[in-house]
Parts: structure tokens; C-alpha cells; sequence
């Protein structure tokens, strides 16, 4: 099967890399221009951009994929199969119709649940137990297209955003390559489902004030709000003015002082953590991270600060 690969982000590169030590032969990587990144907005290429030149695969930089140049340089390809993966552009009716067979698209949730860019965030953020991911033929509508395979996985109560990622995308390279031996042996019979579009749900792109901790919410609501924003924008409140992300937390004893106000300091537990009233129960603080400062377990952190019971974090 001759195949043009769309992926950019890390979640992409567990199928990229099946993809090319398989018997099928990937055409050519189509990813996202180089972007300037960190600190020092140094230029750097998509971590999808790194496996491919490393494994001498084309890769073209489109910054419109379905543009009148792209669709050229795609329709010389020649391709069986347009494979897509977090990659980061809407492809339009004119690309999706180029490969001889099919389109598809690996998503992270089991669609029709939390279609958008970030399902794996959304998913830990609103305490759901399961997630998985779903190949579909795309359509020119983002995420709606029929499905072809899906595969179920569990999201335990220790995942984070960043975890979750990594066990769905090497789920999900495993499902690419069952899923194109069956559209190898089907061809354009494949076997499709609709979506329920009733049953739909959406994983918004995340902004930088998503992740602003508001104390007065429940205690399991801040502590999965902190694991489903790892590794951006993170989870953070605010120490005598300066950002402080909180990288870890765990749900603390239910007993809630009532002289305390949300987001006060109510304890601080050695090998346990700072201990903060929120809306319903406390919770604990484990590891975090001031601006411009490594990351600190609470132990450490409250050693080189002055942080006491009383004290009350903004935001």
C-alpha cells in the first residue's frame, strides 16, 4: 500500500514509525512548517519532521496542505491511502479525494465523544474512566467522518494528560496497521458506521487561562484539572504575585476547617504536601513549579519559601 502520511505532534510518531518498518511504503510526510519554540524561539522542526528525515522519507511543508501548489504535489504521489494523525490542518474535499481509496484519520476518543484538538485532555480533565481512539474516512467536517475502528482503553486514576497520550498512540498504531490490512482486503467495500451525531461531545484547543485554578471548585475537579493539563498550559494559581504551576496533586482529608476560605493554606504534611481548602474537600499539593524555577516537591518548595497555614494562594 503506497501512503502520504499527515502527522506533526508526538502522538503521530508510534503510527509513522509501524508505518515505515512495515511492508507498506510511505510516500512522503506531510507536516507542519518549522515553528520558533521556547524561551529563545528557536526555529525547530515537527517532531514527525525528525523521524522521517532520519528514516530518508520526503517531507513537505505545506502551509496550506489543500492549496493549489499542495494538491499538486500530492496528486503526483499517486497514493493509495492518505493516512492523517494530529496534524494540525483541515484537509479540504479536493485533498481528501486524491489517494485512490480512502482518507483516514486516527483520532484520540472514541468518536463521536470529544471530537476537536484536544480529546485526551478533555477526557482527563472531566474524570472519564475510559477513552481509546477511532480511525475514521474522513469528511470535509473535523472529526465527523463514518468510522471504520475503534479500540476501547481504560484511563486509570494515576493518568495524566501526558500518559493517557502515550497509551492511546501506541494503541492507535497498533489499530492502523489492522485497519489497513482490512481496507487492503475490502477495498471500497469497506464496512463503515455513521456517527451518532446526537451522541456528540467536544475537546476545545486548550488556551493558557484554562488552566487557572479556581479554589472554590471541588477538590476532584482541581485535582483532575491538574492531571489532564500536563504537560500545557499546565494547572496554576499565583504565590505572592508570581505564576506557581501545580504539577501534582491528591485528593486530602474531607474535613474542611471552617474558618478557612477556599485556596488557604490548611496544613502542610511532610512526604504528603501542602495541604489547601477548596470548594468541598482539601487537597494536596505534591510537586510544582514557580516561574523561572525548576520543578520542587512540596517539601523542598516549602524549605525555601515562606509558606505557613494561613496562607492563601490568588487566582
Amino acid at each position: 500500500m503506497n501512503i502520504v502520511f499527515f502527522g506533526t505532534s508526538e502522538f503521530a510518531i508510534p503510527s509513522l514509525k509501524v508505518l515505515i518498518a512495515s511492508q507498506h511504503k510511505v510516500l512522503a510526510l506531510v507536516t507542519q512548517p518549522d515553528r520558533k519554540r521556547g524561551r529563545d524561539l528557536k526555529l525547530s522542526p515537527p517532531p514527525t519532521k525528525v523521524v522521517a528525515l532520519g528514516q530518508n522519507i520526503p517531507v513537505y511543508q505545506p502551509v496550506n496542505a489543500s492549496g493549489i501548489e499542495s494538491l499538486e504535489f500530492l496528486k503526483k504521489l499517486n497514493a493509495d491511502l492518505f493516512v492523517v494523525i494530529s496534524f494540525g490542518q483541515i484537509l479540504k474535499k479536493a485533498a481528501l479525494e486524491l489517494p485512490k481509496l480512502y482518507s483516514i484519520n486516527l483520532h484520540g476518543s472514541l468518536l463521536p465523544k470529544y471530537r476537536g484538538a484536544a480529546p485526551t485532555n478533555w477526557a482527563v480533565i472531566n474524570g472519564e474512566k475510559t477513552s481509546g481512539v477511532t480511525i475514521i474516512k474522513m469528511n470535509e467536517k473535523m472529526d465527523e467522518g463514518d468510522i471504520i475502528s475503534k479500540k476501547e482503553a481504560a484511563i486509570g486514576d494515576e493518568d495524566t494528560n501526558i500518559t493517557l497520550t502515550e497509551k492511546l498512540s501506541e494503541d492507535g498504531a497498533k489499530l492502523l496497521l489492522d485497519t489497513i490490512k482490512t481496507i487492503e482486503k475490502e477495498g471500497k467495500n469497506l464496512k463503515l458506521t455513521k456517527q451518532d451525531g446526537s451522541s456528540a461531545s467536544y475537546a476545545p484547543k486548550l488556551k493558557k487561562e484554562d488552566g487557572l485554578i479556581d479554589w472554590s471548585r471541588p477538590a476532584g475537579e482541581i485535582h483532575n484539572r491538574v492531571r489532564g493539563l500536563l504537560p500545557w498550559p499546565g494547572a496554576y494559581t499565583y504565590y505572592d504575585g508570581k505564576t506557581l504551576k501545580i504539577l501534582k496533586t491528591e485528593i486530602a482529608s474531607s474535613v474542611v476547617l471552617k474558618e478557612t476560605v477556599p485556596g488557604e493554606v490548611v496544613d502542610i504534611v511532610k512526604d504528603k504536601g501542602i495541604v489547601v481548602r477548596t470548594g468541598t474537600e482539601n487537597i494536596a499539593i505534591e510537586y510544582l513549579q514557580l516561574e523561572g524555577k525548576k520543578a520542587l516537591d512540596a517539601d523542598s518548595f516549602v524549605r525555601g519559601h515562606k509558606i505557613n497555614p494561613g496562607y492563601r494562594f490568588g487566582g
